[in-house]
Order: C-alpha cells, then sequence, then structure tokens
C-alpha cells in the first residue's frame, strides 16, 4: 500500500493531532521504511504456511500468580487525593475540544 500526504493527514485528524509538513513528511518516511520491509517478508516463500507465534521462545511458560481477592479503599479515603470532585466522580480539566 502507498501512503500519501491526504492519508497521515486524514488519520491524523481523525485522531485530533494535527500534523506539520514536517512531522507528515518524518511518518511517511517511516511508512515506506515498514512497507519496504514488510515486501522483503513477503518475499519468503511458502511466508503464507508458517504459523503464528504467541511468543519468540518455544519453551515459554508464563506463571500466572494466584487471584487474591482484597478490600479496596472506601470511596471517601479515594476522593481525599481529589482536588475536585461532584458526589463521587472525579473532576479532570478538559483536554480535547
Amino acid at each position: 500500500m502507498k501512503f500519501t500526504k491526504e492519508m497521515v493527514d486524514d488519520y491524523a485528524d481523525k485522531l485530533l493531532i494535527g500534523l506539520t509538513d514536517e512531522e507528515n513528511k518524518m511518518v511517511l518516511d517511516e511508512f515506506n521504511i515498514i512497507d519496504k520491509d514488510i515486501a522483503k517478508v513477503m518475499k519468503i516463500d511458502n511466508i503464507e504456511n508458517v504459523e503464528p507465534m504467541t511468543h519468540t521462545l518455544d519453551d515459554f511458560e508464563c506463571e500466572l500468580r494466584e487471584d487474591i481477592i482484597e478490600d479496596s479503599i472506601s470511596i471517601d479515603d479515594a476522593l481525599a487525593n481529589c482536588d475536585d470532585y461532584i458526589n463521587d466522580e472525579v473532576r479532570v480539566p478538559k483536554v480535547v475540544e
């Protein structure tokens, strides 16, 4: 897939981030590098027959800890650390217009 400046700008708008022309070029350059790497991988014979891996090590074992149910702190104690709250909800400054 060939990425264009317009595509990057569209994605940036959807993510609510504005990109300068310099940032857009940087993103396009990175996408082009990724595209070239993917093209190299796709040239490997029988790549479609390779089974997906869940981990890079064949003998990887994950030991999960035992779930222990513990009491939480009270809402009053949690709100005691807040600068501003209404009822039982923390008020935070608006960061996205």
